[in-house]
């Protein structure tokens, strides 16, 4: 399916949440992920569901000033 990570057009077959992280090969920690405007906790990943054109923002935690 065809979906938007970041506002960049992806391709992938991940079905939820948590294969998209893992097929990105995303860190355990210092990650969320957000599905349109909507902030997922990493605990609903798994049942969180991609379609076909949905929006998915993933911030990655950084340290310094």
């Amino acid at each position: 399916m065809n979906i938007l990570v970041n506002n960049k057009p992806t391709e992938t077959d991940a079905v939820n949440l948590k294969e998209l992280a893992a097929k990105l090969n995303l860190p355990m920690n210092g990650v969320a992920m957000a599905l349109g405007t909507t902030m997922v906790q990493r605990t609903e990943w798994e049942t969180t569901m991609l379609k076909e054109n949905d929006s998915v923002i993933i911030i990655k935690a950084a340290c310094g000033g």
